[in-house]
C-alpha cells in the first residue's frame, strides 16, 4: 500500500480546501465534544445502522469477507463498503469537502487525525474503546493515533491497524551485511536509491527524517508541540549541507517511479522505500532480495542512526455519521487481531496488535521484523495540523539544498523562516 509514500502530496493538497471546510463546519465542530458510543458494552443484537465504510480500491476486496462476517456477528447492521474517492492518503479532503456526506467510517494515515479532531469531523473515542486500544496495540500505535483538539486536550482519535516505516532494500549479490552498515559505506560499494528532488512522491517523507536523525526535533520531542521545532539550529544547518552533498555523491541515486525498474537492472543497489512495495521488490531483486534497517550515517555531528518516518494506519468514526454505536463497532471489527492478521496476510500490512505481532507470520517474516525494527528507532509521524505546513514548505527546502539553489550562506534564513511557518496556523 502506497498511502505514507504520497502523503506528501496529499497534505500539500488539501491545505486550502480544509481551511474552508473548517470555516464552514461549525456543526461538526461542536459534535467532536461528545465521544464515540462504546460498542463493548452493547449486545451486538441491539446495535443498529446503516452506515457505509470506505477502504482503498485495492482492499475492497480483502475486505468483503470481513465486512459479511460483521454483519453476521451484528445482524441489525448494514454495511456499503466502497472506495474512498481519492484513496486514504486523501481521507482529510475527501471527507473535509462535506463531513455529512462522507463514510461513517474511513481509513487514514494518522498524520490527519489532528486536522480532522480540530475541524470536528471525528470524535475522540470513548474511555472503553481508548482502554481497548491502549491494551491491545503496541505503544507507538497508540500514540499515532493521539491527537489534539481544538481546545488543545489529547485524546484517541483513531483505531489502529498496521505501522509503516521506509527501510533498505537491498541486492545480496552486490552488498554484504558489513557494506550496507553505514552511509558512507554503502555508497562507495554500492549505489542506493532514494527520492530527493521528487516532491510529488514523497521526497519530504524520505528527507525530513534525516534533519530528525541529526537530533532536530519537529514539533518537540511528542511531535504535539506546535513551537517546539529546532530546525534553525546548526545541526539543521548540517543536514542542508550533507543533503547538499548527495548530489555529487557517485552512489546516490535521486529516484522516485523508476527505482524498482533500477534495482531490476543493476542500476542501483540498494532502496530506501516502505513495505507498500515489497512484492515489486522481492520479483525485481529475486533470490537476490534482502532487507535491512537503515544504516547509519554523520551528518556533520558525529554517527547517528538514520530514522525514517513510522506512520500509523488507522480508521476513525465520522462525526456526522446518524449511527455511532454501529460505526464505532465497525471500527473496532476492522482493528481487531484477527482483521489485521487477515490484512497483513493479503497485502503485507504490518499489524500493530500485540498478540498479532507474535503470529509465526509476522515472528518468520525478515520484511515484518525489519520494519518493527526501524519503527522502534525511528521517529512518528506528528499528527498536528500544522503538519500540512512541514508537507508544503519542507520540499522546497529540501530542493532547493540538493540543486545549490539555496546556498550554504542561505541556510540560517532559510531554516528560521520554516521553523517559524510551519507552526502557523492552518484555519
Amino acid at each position: 500500500m502506497k498511502s505514507w509514500k504520497k502523503v506528501a502530496l496529499g497534505g500539500a493538497s488539501v491545505l486550502a480546501i480544509a481551511t474552508l471546510a473548517a470555516c464552514g463546519s461549525s456543526s461538526s465542530s461542536s459534535s467532536s465534544k461528545s465521544t464515540s458510543t462504546s460498542s463493548s458494552s452493547t449486545s451486538p443484537k441491539d446495535i443498529k445502522g446503516d452506515i457505509t465504510l470506505w477502504v482503498d480500491t485495492t482492499q475492497v476486496p480483502m475486505y468483503k469477507p470481513v465486512v459479511a462476517a460483521f454483519e453476521k456477528e451484528y445482524p441489525n447492521v448494514k454495511v456499503t463498503l466502497t472506495q474512498s474517492p481519492t484513496g486514504s492518503s486523501n481521507a482529510k479532503t475527501d471527507v473535509g469537502k462535506d463531513p455529512s456526506k462522507a463514510a461513517d467510517v474511513f481509513e487514514l494515515p494518522n498524520d490527519q487525525l489532528g486536522q480532522m479532531a480540530t475541524n470536528g469531523w471525528i470524535n475522540p473515542l470513548s474511555p472503553t474503546q481508548a482502554d481497548l486500544v491502549k491494551s491491545q496495540d503496541v505503544d507507538i500505535a497508540v500514540q499515532g493515533v493521539t491527537a489534539k483538539d481544538s481546545s488543545g486536550n489529547k485524546n484517541l482519535y483513531g483505531y489502529p491497524f498496521a505501522v509503516q516505516a521506509k527501510i533498505m532494500y537491498y541486492n545480496k549479490s552486490k552488498l554484504t551485511a558489513d557494506d550496507i552498515k553505514d552511509w558512507s559505506t554503502l555508497t562507495s560499494k554500492g549505489t542506493v536509491a532514494t527520492t530527493i528532488t521528487d516532491t510529488n512522491n514523497g521526497a519530504q517523507y524520505t528527507m525530513v527524517p534525516m534533519f530528525i536523525s541529526n537530533g532536530v526535533k519537529l514539533f518537540g520531542s511528542d511531535g504535539l508541540d506546535l513551537n517546539g521545532s529546532t530546525f534553525n539550529t546548526d545541526a539543521g544547518k548540517n543536514v542542508m549541507k550533507w543533503i547538499a552533498a548527495q548530489k555529487s555523491n557517485k552512489g546516490v541515486l535521486d529516484a522516485s517511479t523508476a527505482a524498482i525498474s533500477d534495482l531490476q537492472s543493476g542500476k542501483a543497489d540498494a532502496y530506501l522505500d516502505g513495505p507498500w512495495d515489497s512484492e515489486a521488490i522481492q520479483k525485481a531483486l529475486g533470490s537476490n532480495y534482502a532487507v535491512a534497517t537503515y544504516p547509519t550515517a554523520d551528518f556533520g555531528d558525529g554517527t547517528k542512526q538514520m530514522q525514517s518516518f513510522v506512520g500509523i494506519e488507522s480508521f476513525a468514526v465520522n462525526s456526522q455519521s446518524k449511527s455511532q454505536q454501529a460505526a464505532a463497532a465497525l471500527a473496532e471489527w476492522m482493528t481487531s487481531k484477527d482483521t489485521q492478521l487477515t490484512v497483513w496476510n493479503k497485502q503485507g500490512q504490518i499489524p500493530v496488535n500485540k498478540d498479532a505481532q507474535k503470529d509465526s507470520s509476522i515472528t518468520n517474516s525478515d520484511l515484518a521484523q525489519t520494519v518493527i525494527k526501524q519503527a522502534n528507532f525511528s521517529t512518528l509521524m506528528p499528527g498536528l495540523p500544522e503538519m500540512a505546513n512541514m508537507w508544503n514548505l519542507s520540499g522546497p527546502l529540501i530542493v532547493g539544498a540538493y540543486n545549490g539553489t539555496i546556498t550554504p550562506s542561505e541556510y540560517a534564513t532559510k531554516l528560521a523562516a520554516f521553523n517559524t511557518n510551519i507552526a502557523k496556523s492552518t484555519n
